[in-house]
């Protein structure tokens, strides 16, 4: 992914986000899509912080709206890789985190991961 096509992924992302829009945010991912969080490990230990498909994603996402309904990101920095991008960026609370996206080859996410800077990171999501 080149740099342009990484700044507007990203500034969709965050317009999605702030919107609670989970349907645009959605519209990203692979319906087989995977997404790892620690924040989904403290939520739902039953996943062990692994999330599996669209239906799955989806159903942690909005018990993280439901938590946090004042959840706001400002992106503050956009890496890209091959195939990946990282969206680095500032919550609500001030925290920082980072998203790495592994795309395929039609521009969409496969694989995801939500990173903190801290060990309790539902709480510096405000979870």
């Amino acid at each position: 992914m080149d740099t342009a096509s990484a700044q507007v992924f990203a500034q969709q992302w965050v317009a999605a986000w702030n919107a609670h829009d989970l349907d645009a945010v959605l519209s990203h991912f692979t319906d087989d899509a995977e997404f790892s969080s620690p924040v989904a490990a403290q939520l739902l230990p039953e996943t062990e912080g692994v999330l599996r498909g669209k239906p799955a994603i989806r159903g942690y996402w909005a018990v993280g709206l439901e938590k946090i309904p004042d959840l706001h990101f400002e992106v503050v920095h956009v890496y890209t890789g091959v195939s990946t991008i990282v969206i680095n960026y500032r919550n609500h609370t001030g925290a920082l985190v980072s998203e790495v996206l592994e795309l395929n080859n039609h521009g969409l996410v496969e694989r995801g991961h939500g990173t903190y800077l801290a060990d309790d990171a539902a709480g510096s999501s405000g979870a």
